[in-house]
């Protein structure tokens, strides 16, 4: 029995989380806040500072980015758009031993049918995508918590098949 005939070891996009950095709350944050809402369709959470760098006015608590998690069809849609944006070429260094990848995009309006916005400006984004196998509740599971077997984890070289196969992207 191979990989394509059992269920169990068929990868699929857990989920994509899309983060921007603004560096300073305020103003700039809320537009930051606007264009992800935007190029995403979903809800928005600002993201809080953990540490304190004196020299560029950043203290613990402070409100300084902002970060938003898709799942399901609204995630693989969105990935698609992105990936479009990134004209469907990856670096085999976008990829972890675990089998997740991420990329950046420079500027939000590289996305199709997005239109630019002087009020708003124009921001990038960082896009990381986790990608699992059925079974994987296991170790996140409140109560018998149990570490996934070496067997069923995803390779680096999976994943970029995966990729190479669902998503249509060229991977250097």
């Amino acid at each position: 029995m191979n990989g394509a005939e059992n269920k169990m070891k068929e990868i699929r996009i857990a989920k994509v989380v899309v983060n921007m950095g603004v560096g300073k709350s305020g103003e700039e944050l809320d537009k930051a806040v606007k264009i992800m809402a935007q190029i995403t369709g979903a809800k928005v959470v600002k993201t809080q500072a953990k540490v304190k760098l004196p020299t560029w006015d950043i203290r613990p608590g402070l409100e300084i980015g902002a970060k938003t998690t898709l799942r399901g069809a609204k995630a693989v849609a969105f990935l698609k758009n992105a990936l479009a944006a990134k004209e469907n070429e990856l670096s085999g260094r976008n990829f972890d031993r675990l089998g997740n990848f991420g990329f950046g995009v420079k500027e939000h309006i590289e996305m199709p049918k997005i239109k630019y916005d002087p009020k708003l400006g124009i921001r990038g984004f960082d896009v990381l995508v986790c990608l699992e196998r059925p079974g994987y509740r296991i170790k996140k599971r409140k109560q018998c918590q149990v570490a996934v077997g070496k067997k069923h984890l995803i390779s680096k070289d999976e994943a970029i098949a995966f990729v190479k196969e669902k998503l249509g992207v060229s991977v250097n």
